[in-house]
């Protein structure tokens, strides 16, 4: 008969042990140990097994749980702790054999089953510890999320985020402590929140509503999101761009010679999953950078300041590189040599020099050559007329 792990993971509500389940409270009463927030320690009834509550930063609680090996510990985390709760990473600092969880129902469940939303047609967003720009990408009319607040005070914050982004007609559900004896729920629009305090844990569900401009689910999206000091590849360009990068999920892409950072964005907003460096040697600009990232909800992005070859060495390898500047036969050469079989590059060139390189290189590599040559209209005295940017020269190949 398999062994018992040392360590079980317990989701408790609001309710404390009541809610919990028969399993539940058998782990919690054969431990020698129980570790947890103070909160959820405190909705305990007295035990002779001692109480530990878990330090900040959280980081610092793994090594005080892996001294309390091999007595049996509970721990105690909110709900299900697998839903941006604290089991993935507790769980990742220990053997699979020294642990089993025991969940209990999601707040995003609990809220959902008060709401009587679907679920499965909800995004649900844990941002206790991540900024509310993250709701960027999901804002659109018409949509339902449900979102974990680190505190009372950012029910506010949320609110003010929202009207901002035009989206202050937004009706919110404010549920403070759900399932427990302390539950209060509140609705409010998003533009008028009550001037009171709310209390943790804290859950607000979002019905989308205002004259806010959604973030388009397609390629290409329009210049005026990004701000730029006109170092951008143009939104044509940029959709044709991101179809020859196929991003994919998990995958990670270099953005050499970054700009506004553009390209890195919107292969970021393609999946939830993808990851990015954009690699940019100006500081103001590695700056804007930043900032695009921040504002467009992909805070995820890692910008390094420096110039490619040199700044990339020591770099997590890509599935995919971008060259939209410092294009030279160093950096091909030794994106050549060191890149993995299968990285997949694409690279762009304007000027006749940089052409001819990527001509050189395509002959030895192969690939595909694309000439883009875009032309748009403008006025012409009374008139109209076409006026054509400079050609775009892509090269495209896979390693």
């Amino acid at each position: 008969m398999a062994r018992t792990p040392w360590l079980t993971i317990i989701g408790i509500g609001e309710d404390g042990p009541e809610g919990l389940s028969p399993a539940s409270r058998a782990a919690l009463e054969q431990a020698d140990v129980m570790m947890g927030s103070a909160r959820h320690l405190g909705l305990l009834p007295e035990t002779t097994a001692p109480k530990i509550t878990w330090p900040v930063p959280f980081s610092d609680g793994l090594q005080v749980l892996q001294d309390l090996k091999p007595r049996r510990v509970a721990v105690l985390a909110s709900g299900d702790p697998f839903w941006f709760g604290a089991g993935s990473v507790i769980a990742r600092a220990l053997q699979p054999d020294e642990w089993r969880a025991i969940p209990g129902p999601s707040t995003f469940a609990l809220t959902a089953a008060r709401l009587g939303w679907a679920i499965e047609q909800t995004t649900c967003l844990g941002l206790h510890a991540a900024p509310l720009t993250r709701l960027r990408p999901h804002l659109a009319a018409g949509r339902q999320l449900i979102v974990l607040l680190r505190d009372g005070p950012a029910v506010t914050e949320l609110g003010h985020y929202l009207d901002g982004q035009g989206f202050g007609d937004s009706n919110l559900t404010i549920l403070e402590a759900l399932g427990g004896p302390r539950e209060r729920i509140t609705d409010a629009c998003a533009n008028d929140i009550p001037h009171r305090d709310f209390s943790h844990p804290v859950a607000v569900a979002v019905a989308c509503a205002g004259a806010g401009q959604p973030l388009p689910i397609c390629s290409g999206i329009e210049d005026g999101f990004f701000e730029t000091d006109s170092q951008i590849t143009k939104r044509p360009i940029r959709a044709l761009v991101l179809s020859a990068l196929a991003p994919k999920p998990s995958e990670l892409l270099w953005d050499i010679g970054g700009g506004s950072g553009s390209i890195a964005i919107e292969w970021l907003l393609s999946h939830g999953t993808t990851r990015a460096i954009a690699i940019e040697p100006r500081p103001d600009r590695a700056d804007r950078i930043r900032r695009n990232a921040d504002r467009l909800g992909v805070d995820r992005l890692i910008v390094h300041l420096g110039s490619a070859p040199e700044a990339l060495t020591g770099l997590p390898p890509p599935q995919a590189v971008f060259i939209g500047g410092g294009l030279s036969q160093n950096l091909l050469q030794d994106l050549h040599q060191t890149l993995p079989v299968g990285t997949r590059l694409v690279a762009h060139a304007v000027t006749l020099e940089s052409e001819t390189l990527l001509t050189e290189w395509h002959g030895r590599l192969g690939g595909e050559m694309l000439r883009i040559a875009l032309s748009e209209t403008v006025p012409l005295g009374p008139k109209r007329a076409w006026k054509s940017a400079y050609p775009v020269v892509q090269w495209r190949v896979t390693l």
